[in-house]
C-alpha cells in the first residue's frame, strides 16, 4: 500500500500565491536576522573544541512549488558565519525550508561548500513553537550525502536541528550533527544560536499578487 494517489499529475487548485499567509510553523523565521552569541563544539585531533560565532540568516519567501498533487510553501536561505572580528567565512550554507500544509510536514534542505548536502524533515502543527528535524545517512528520502573524504575521514550518520521560537520575537536552534570519525569515534559536533531580526521577509519581487 501506498500512501499517494495514482493521480501523480494532477495540481490542487486554486492555488494561495500568499506564502507569507501560508508558512505555518515557519512563519516566525521569514526575514533577516543576525545572531551575535553563537556556539560551535567541533572535532579537533586532541579533542571537542569550542569556538563563538556570529552569523547573518536570510530567509526569503518563495511561490508556492508544486510536484504534480504535491504543494510546497517555503523560504530560501543563505547562511553566512563568522568568527569574532574575523572577515574570512567560517561557515557558509544554502537551501530551503519547506512547509506542505497537508501533511503538516517541515523539510530542510542544506549544502554546505565542503561537498556535503542533506535533507531533514519533522511532522508539526502549524502553531508549533518547538520542532526538531531528522536526517539520517541510511535514509533513502531524508537523508545525507558526502564528498568521499568526507565519508572517511567525518563520517555523517545523523544531523538534527531543534528551532525554538520565542514570544518576544527571536528564534534560536541547537544542531547535532553525529560523525563517526575516521569511521570508529563517534562525536556529536553542535552548533547553537539566538537569532534577532534585522529586517522584513521580502516577496518576490515580479509577484503580481493576483491569484493564479
Amino acid at each position: 500500500m501506498t500512501e499517494f494517489s495514482t493521480d501523480i499529475y494532477t495540481e490542487p487548485h486554486p492555488i494561495d500565491v500568499n506564502t507569507l499567509a501560508n508558512l505555518g510553523p515557519l512563519a516566525p523565521m521569514a526575514g533577516i536576522w543576525k545572531g551575535e552569541r553563537g556556539l560551535d563544539i567541533k572535532p579537533k585531533a586532541d579533542g571537542a573544541r569550542k569556538q563563538a560565532y556570529v552569523e547573518r540568516i536570510e530567509l526569503y519567501p518563495i511561490d508556492p512549488v508544486t510536484n504534480g498533487p504535491q504543494l510546497f510553501y517555503g523560504l530560501r536561505y543563505l547562511i553566512i558565519v563568522n568568527k569574532p572580528d574575523n572577515v574570512k567565512t567560517y561557515h557558509e550554507q544554502v537551501g530551503y525550508w519547506l512547509w506542505e500544509p497537508k501533511t503538516k510536514t517541515v523539510i530542510q534542505t542544506l549544502g554546505i561548500p565542503r561537498g556535503q548536502i542533506a535533507m531533514a524533515s519533522a511532522v508539526v502543527e502549524p502553531d508549533a513553537k518547538e520542532f526538531e528535524l531528522v536526517a539520517r545517512l541510511d535514509s533513502d528520502t531524508y537523508g545525507i550525502r558526502s564528498n568521499p573524504f568526507l565519508e572517511y575521514g567525518f563520517k555523517t550518520i545523523e544531523y538534527r536541528i531543534k528551532v525554538t521560537i520565542n514570544d518576544d520575537g527571536t528564534w534560536g536552534y541547537e544542531e547535532d550533527t553525529v560523525m563517526l570519525l575516521r569511521g570508529e569515534e563517534e562525536f556529536h559536533h553542535v552548533d547553537r544560536n539566538l537569532l534577532h531580526r534585522v529586517a522584513e521577509p521580502v516577496p518576490n519581487p515580479l509577484h503580481s499578487g493576483v491569484p493564479a
